[in-house]
């Protein structure tokens, strides 16, 4: 029911948003547009500090780069996104990963007569670029166990679909009949052949692959949606919205995967930033996934 809601809520958000926006003009051709950004936070301390703290430091890159491509009737929007964070706090062993995403989204369009609506076919890539760790904070020292690595899990989404698109700022994608391939490395699923070890693996199965599995397949529908616009002068809101639906087990528990990315604008290069995530997807976790990070950034145009 909550999920419904959530779709309900997120359908009447983009469309108040859609209604807002002024339409642009298509252009023909290539354009490209990308964004580098760097991100740092330190905290340190002294040995007379009286009021509590760990000294610390933090750093985020994260780097967008779009390249779009639109003649006549057919249109072909690509986007690269990579963010990868860590923070290291003073007398840890390890440092430990604040983020961690690489992610490919590709949309080819055919536009029906002259509308904004356009025959579509999408393919979405998602992983990460490093390992990932759970961490024993009751051991000392601390102790750590590998979680998750590059294609461990790996997502790949295709299928064809309609897609509305007022500008390459605003547009959303209702694919009803895609495939989705969850990849993930043996030695996450390797239980041996023992029938009770298996069992009790598959109650709980690793990001949705059964023991002794690399691959799950999935069978269901998608919406993604993406809207950016300037809230007021030199602050930008950009929203990423990501819906998915199993048919062939458990559709109702849908997929979520939303991401807010603010920039406020100090000067040609610095600016602050807020990054919000949220993710319910409950192959890996009975709960949402919530991300923040603000910081004072270094934005760099590609």
């Amino acid at each position: 029911m909550k999920k419904s809601i959530l779709l309900v809520l997120s359908i009447v958000f983009s469309t108040v948003v859609f209604s807002q926006e002024e339409e642009e003009a298509p252009k023909e051709g290539w354009s490209r547009s990308g964004n580098l950004s760097l991100l740092f936070n330190q905290s340190a301390f002294n040995a007379e500090w009286t009021g509590g703290g760990t000294s610390n430091i933090a750093g985020n890159v994260a780097l967008t780069y779009d390249l779009n491509y639109k003649k006549g009737k057919v249109s072909w929007d690509n986007r690269f996104t990579g963010d990868y964070g860590l923070t290291k706090i003073k007398g840890d062993d390890f440092e430990r990963k604040t983020n961690d995403r690489l992610e490919i989204n590709s949309v080819l369009g055919y536009q029906i007569k002259e509308s904004l609506w356009s025959y579509s076919f999408f393919t979405n890539f998602r992983t990460q670029f490093a390992k990932g760790y759970e961490f024993n904070e009751d051991a000392n020292p601390v102790t750590r166990v590998e979680t998750t690595r590059f294609m461990s899990p790996g997502y790949l989404q295709f299928g064809p679909g309609m897609l509305w698109k007022k500008s390459d700022n605003l547009k959303v994608n209702i694919a009803p009949a895609t495939s989705r391939l969850i990849f993930v490395n043996s030695k996450f699923t390797d239980v041996g052949s023992d029938q009770a070890a298996i069992d009790a693996f598959n109650e709980n199965p690793y990001f949705g692959v059964e023991a002794n599995e690399t691959m799950r397949f999935e069978f269901g529908a998608s919406v993604s949606a993406y809207a950016k616009f300037e809230l007021i002068e030199n602050v930008s809101m950009e929203n990423v919205l990501n819906l998915y639906s199993n048919y062939l087990e458990d559709p109702q528990n849908m997929d979520i995967d939303y991401t807010m990315n603010l920039v406020m604008k100090i000067n040609k290069f610095l600016s602050a930033n807020v990054v919000f995530q949220a993710i319910y997807d409950d192959n890996a976790v009975k709960g949402f996934q919530i991300r923040e990070v603000f910081g004072l950034g270094v934005n760099l145009g590609l």
